[in-house]
This record gives structure tokens, C-alpha cells and sequence, in this order.
């Protein structure tokens, strides 16, 4: 069995383990993700949800996509740092901020998303494959 993704919030009182690899890892540029993270992107690793076990209590917002569809975010009331995603319009997946994994180098990005909206001063790997949104389904 394949050692399992963990992380939580830098407080501790949220946490998860996801059996399982990425379905999906990507750097988002989009005007959410920079408000949320204060930075450029966002940068996330979105796994099948049968595959998650999370403990603790977040706090959720939720804000409406580009797609219309309702995405809610996942944070840490005591500590207020920001752990996951989950999509109304898709209940079968969990996606995790990468940076709130214990061994972040596991993370590999696959694409950037929302390139349209990005800035000259974030810059990320040239090498990886670029959408001005989302990469179609």
C-alpha cells in the first residue's frame, strides 16, 4: 500500500490522510485563488474523496466558480489557515492547498490554470502545460 498524503492546518486542529495519488495537481492564477492566498496561485492537489479521512472542525465559505458552480472552501477557524476545496458539482472529489501537506515535496504540479488571469510577477515553471482557464473536461 502507498504511503498515505497527510497535512492539516498549522494549528493542528484539522487534519487529514488520503489513500491514494492526485487525480489532479495544479497551480490556479485565478483572482480567488490570489485573494486567498495572497500571493499569485493557488496550489492544489485534488484526490477521489472515497479515499479521505479529515478530523477537526473547519470552518466552510463557500463563493460561486467562473462555471457557476458553488465551490467551498475548507479553513481552520482557531488558526484561520485555508486547507481544502470540495465542489458541489462534484461530490466524488477533495482537493487539498498543497502547502498544508507535512511533506509538501510531494507535490507536483501538472498545469496552470487560469493563465488569463495571471501576473508577469508570478512566475511559475515554464515547463508546465498552461490553460487560460480550466483545461476541458
Amino acid at each position: 500500500m502507498d504511503k498515505p498524503y497527510t497535512g492539516g492546518c498549522a494549528c493542528g486542529a484539522i487534519r487529514y490522510s488520503i489513500a491514494g495519488e492526485p487525480l489532479f495537481s495544479n497551480h490556479c492564477q485565478c483572482r480567488d485563488c490570489q485573494r486567498e492566498s495572497g500571493t499569485g496561485h493557488g496550489s492544489y492537489a485534488t484526490f477521489a474523496r472515497a479515499g479521505v479521512t479529515l478530523t477537526g472542525d473547519a470552518k466552510h465559505w463557500d463563493m460561486v466558480a467562473d462555471s457557476g458552480n458553488v465551490k467551498t472552501r475548507g479553513f481552520c477557524a482557531q488558526c484561520g489557515v485555508p486547507v481544502y476545496l470540495t465542489f458541489a458539482a462534484m461530490p466524488d472529489i477533495f482537493t487539498i492547498r498543497a502547502a498544508s501537506l507535512d511533506e509538501p515535496a510531494r507535490y507536483k504540479p501538472q498545469v496552470v490554470t487560469y493563465t488569463a488571469r495571471g501576473h508577469d510577477w508570478d512566475r511559475l515553471d515554464p515547463d508546465l502545460q498552461t490553460f487560460e482557464g480550466m483545461p476541458p473536461g
